[in-house]
């Protein structure tokens, strides 16, 4: 039995929409591929001297890789990054900085993650905090993949335990006292 003191925050029905959420969605969905497309053009523009033999150009643009979903603080965005081609063989490939291949969360949600854990949500709650938090496009966080991410800050910070401060000098001050509440 979970004691769980969650609250889920009604979500509109999955047959009606949000019209506010879908506009900000399809705003970010916008943005999103307007910013990718700046960084394709850049992209081109450096191997735009690159030709071949015949003259055309050996890195050309070619189609989008499959759309997927990145999950941020106001759901699911569909995103479609461009693909690349490079007709000379040297292994000329695009990723974009703003999506790079394996983005499954943006940075926001990857911040949540560790703040729930702090405040003593437990690895097998995660899902239904995400959910009442997020709606119900945030999937994907299982008890293991929170118990993998929480070893994970684990490691970083017993390597932040270890770091050397020989080369620092630090301004502390030390209190020392007792506090009784004798009646």
């Amino acid at each position: 039995m979970s004691n769980s003191t969650l609250q889920a925050v009604t979500q509109p029905d999955a047959g009606a929409t949000d019209p506010l959420h879908e506009l900000l969605r399809k705003g970010a969905r916008d943005l999103i591929a307007k910013a990718v497309e700046a960084e394709l053009s850049t992209f081109l523009e450096q191997y735009a001297d690159k030709t071949l033999e015949d003259g055309r150009r050996a890195v050309v643009r070619n189609g989008y890789l499959p759309e997927r979903t990145v999950q941020t603080g106001i759901g699911d965005v569909a995103v479609k990054v461009p693909r690349v081609r490079d007709r000379s063989g040297d292994g000329i490939t695009f990723s974009s900085a703003l999506l790079p291949p394996y983005l499954k969360r943006a940075r926001s949600i990857e911040e949540l993650i560790p703040w729930l854990y702090l405040k003593g949500v437990s690895t097998g709650d995660y899902q239904e905090a995400l959910a009442a938090l997020l709606g119900d496009q945030a999937k994907g966080l299982s008890a293991n993949t929170v118990s993998r991410l929480k070893k994970q800050w684990e490691d970083e910070h017993a390597d932040w335990q270890k770091r050397d401060l020989a080369d620092q000098r630090y301004v502390y001050w030390w209190a020392d006292g007792v506090y009784s509440n004798v009646r």
